[in-house]
């Protein structure tokens, strides 16, 4: 048959399966995989694996219109930029955090008129296929029946920080919003640190003179992940909601996760790379204000565990949170363990650290990273199997992988605009070559061939995919 495009000789993975075969597309999708085909264009493969395009589903991109409005130092990367970097590092979808923003007289948007506000502002900018996580800043004060319209509307997730103490404090609220959202269909993402616990330890930090930003992990201990982590999984087994634990950090808040999922409740993990490469050893170093995150880097008992848990199966996902800042915000002199910025740049790394450091020397196998990286994410958030498998009818995402190629890290010349990243000067094997997004290709031999606009909102219908 002939097809738009035709790849031939690839080494094709999706999870469960892995086979040399040519992979014929037409119109956005994958039409036949193996056997005889012809294409209008194609594409030489031989000795590339063609992966899933990865799903980064936990992202911080502010949209041109939004980072206009504030006058203080934010997120420096939009849904360009982003997106960018998301393809060069062999992403094609990515799930970004929506927040409300307050009008000229202070009163806070509800969480459908941010969604509205963000999808008008991304649609031109976004290169990468797109959805959005609604953040409840106070879940007590939504309007009735606002999480049923977002998942009617195509948005089946709500975001809940749990290291807000006031957030926490109110259970009544917690129960209620986490029982509406089992009802209709939604995830409820949690960032999971015990507020007061946060509270007490930041005040007590600075009470002792000993609030320098090399004290962030003392700021935010594990123990308050662990007791976040206790409050989500009592959500989940109260109200039978999904519930998808941001960020996870620690050996100790895996433990309880695992022994959650053994007891058959529906508890998500995701991680990130922070905590798979870095220990909180940095914090010793001059410039240790640039490796703040929330939670914070842990002991290497910490980081093996979390290895561990990808390899088993607990971990679900590895995630971003790319929450990028320029290096000057970063080290600004005036903030304190408290107050310093939380975040790092992390779109373009996700993908090539983790093949580097777990597909190659055997941490994880290359299974398991088409899991973590892309198809757990889309049965979790209603994608699959358009999104995170290459099969017949899906959408043609394909990161085509050199398992060969090294680069060395070097933020400055990468295409966040934040312009370091934690890991400059890491020596990593296995880059995209190209990447199609709907079999468009966006990447072509490691030249970025991506326009802004061409990426696509993803309507979700909140049906997990087992």
């Amino acid at each position: 048959m002939g097809f738009d495009l035709v790849i031939r000789g690839a080494t094709v993975v999706t999870p469960g399966h892995t086979e040399t075969a040519d992979i014929g597309i037409s119109d956005g999708r994958i039409a036949q995989l193996g056997g005889v085909m012809t294409g209008a264009e194609e594409l030489a493969a031989g000795g590339l694996l063609a992966l899933p395009g990865g799903i980064d589903a936990h992202t911080h991109l502010v949209h041109q219109g939004l980072s206009g409005r504030l006058d203080s130092p934010i997120w420096v990367d939009d849904f360009w930029s982003g997106s960018r970097a998301a393809i060069a590092g062999g992403i094609t979808t990515i799930g970004n955090m929506t927040y409300p923003m307050p009008d000229d007289e202070g009163t806070e948007e509800t969480p459908g008129a941010a969604i509205a506000r963000e999808l008008a502002g991304a649609a031109p900018e976004a290169a990468v296929d797109w959805f959005l996580h609604p953040v409840l800043t106070d879940p007590a004060a939504l309007p009735p029946g606002e999480i049923a319209a977002l998942a009617a509307g195509g948005h089946p997730g709500i975001k809940i920080f749990l290291s807000d103490p006031d957030v926490a404090a109110d259970e009544a609220a917690l129960l209620a919003t986490a029982s509406a959202a089992r009802a209709a269909g939604s995830v409820v993402l949690l960032h999971c640190e015990d507020g007061a616990m946060l509270r007490q330890a930041g005040k007590q930090l600075i009470a002792e003179g000993r609030g320098a930003v090399a004290n962030f992990p003392a700021a935010r201990p594990v123990a308050a992940e662990v007791a976040a982590v206790e409050v989500a999984i009592g959500i989940a087994r109260r109200t039978g909601a999904r519930v998808y634990i941001v960020h996870l950090s620690s050996a100790a808040a895996l433990d309880r996760c695992r022994q959650a999922r053994a007891a058959g409740l529906p508890v998500y993990v995701e991680t990130r790379p922070l905590y798979l490469h870095l220990t909180r050893e940095r914090f010793a170093e001059p410039d240790a204000a640039k490796y703040v995150g929330a939670p914070p880097l842990r002991e290497e008992s910490d980081r093996e565990a979390l290895w561990a848990g990808l390899a088993a199966g607990d971990v679900d996902t590895v995630c971003s949170d790319h929450a990028p800042w320029t290096l000057d915000d970063k080290l600004d002199p005036a903030l304190n363990a408290v107050t310093a910025r939380q975040g790092v740049a992390d779109l373009e790394t996700l993908m090539p650290m983790l093949y580097s450091e777990g597909v190659r020397p055997g941490r994880i196998s290359l299974d398991q990273f088409v899991e973590v990286t892309s198809a757990n994410a889309a049965r979790i958030f209603s994608l699959y199997p358009r999104k995170g498998a290459i099969a017949v009818g899906s959408d043609a995402d394909i990161a085509l992988w050199d398992p060969g190629h090294r680069r060395t890290i070097d933020g400055a010349h990468m295409q966040s605009r934040s312009g370091y990243s934690v890991y400059d000067g890491w020596q990593v094997q296995g880059w995209p070559r190209s990447v199609l997004r709907r079999g468009q290709l966006v990447l072509a031999d490691n030249q970025l061939t991506a326009r802004p606009g061409d990426g696509q909102w993803l309507r979700r219908n909140g049906t997990p995919v087992p």
